[in-house]
């Protein structure tokens, strides 16, 4: 193998991975032609950030400024994939940023519902906990295994989680966990009926309108959890078979050391 520092690479399991310092090298010395931070999936990506941030400004105070800013925020989710594809500028600090960010927004938004209903604090905790484990564990399971997405998911692994991962489901299933904490969010804010705004509506409007769409969205959010469970359990199954893998292999070398001792 060549000793050019482009190429020096290291084995870890079944992955190439670049060394450290040469990455760093590489990234610093990086053109404007081919700059990873300046691709348009990732300048989405930090637009969102910036919404995001806008939004938890306004969270405590202008409802309506904070409920436009996050769904902008997270409506922007669905373009930059669209744009890394189409411009070919898919990456791997874009597939982190985007699911950092994610997490960040959702979990921000969480922390400020666990004040708002404090009864439910554990519950919302217990959700930031399980959303961040699940999709950090499925992340190294995915690059341990030699993935080149955490969204390409085998059928044999999980039929579940291959078909939460087509594009459309992700999409649904994703806005509607979203709307239902923004639903409860914006309940604490809005108290009018929908007969005192619209007049007689039948059975539903004795409802104001966030807790008609958190009674929608509210199944989706639930699945949504599902989904994380089943992707935490199975992203621990393939990391401890790996480590019984590696394991074997490590026995097998050794004794075949001390055979040939």
């Amino acid at each position: 193998m060549s000793s050019s520092p482009a190429v020096l690479t290291r084995r870890r399991g079944s992955i190439d991975v670049v060394d450290a310092k040469v990455a760093v090298d590489l990234a610093t010395a990086q053109t404007y032609s081919e700059n990873v931070f300046l691709f348009v999936p990732n300048l989405i990506g930090y637009a969102r950030i910036i919404l995001a941030a806008l939004s938890l400004h306004y969270m405590t105070y202008h409802p309506k400024y904070c409920t436009v800013l996050y769904c902008i925020s997270c409506l922007l989710d669905a373009f930059d994939g669209h744009a890394a594809r189409a411009l070919g500028q898919s990456s791997k600090f874009g597939a982190v940023l985007d699911m950092v960010t994610d997490r960040c927004t959702t979990t921000s938004l969480l922390c400020y519902l666990t004040s708002a209903y404090p009864e439910w604090a554990l519950g919302f905790q217990f959700l930031i906990a399980l959303d961040f484990s699940s999709h950090y564990m499925h992340m190294n399971s995915s690059l341990v295994t030699g993935s080149k997405s955490h969204k390409q998911v085998q059928s044999d692994v999980s039929r579940l989680l291959r078909a939460y991962y087509n594009p459309t489901t992700l999409f649904i299933v994703c806005a509607g966990n979203e709307l239902f904490y923004i639903a409860l969010y914006l309940m604490k804010w809005v108290h009018t009926p929908l007969s005192e705004s619209l007049g007689p509506v039948g059975f539903v409007g004795a409802y104001t309108w966030p807790e008609l769409m958190a009674w929608v969205c509210g199944p989706i959010c639930a699945y949504k959890n599902v989904i994380n469970l089943v992707q935490l359990w199975k992203a621990s199954k393939i990391l401890v078979g790996v480590d019984l893998a590696e394991r074997a292999k490590a026995r097998e070398e050794e004794a075949l050391r001390t055979k040939r001792d």
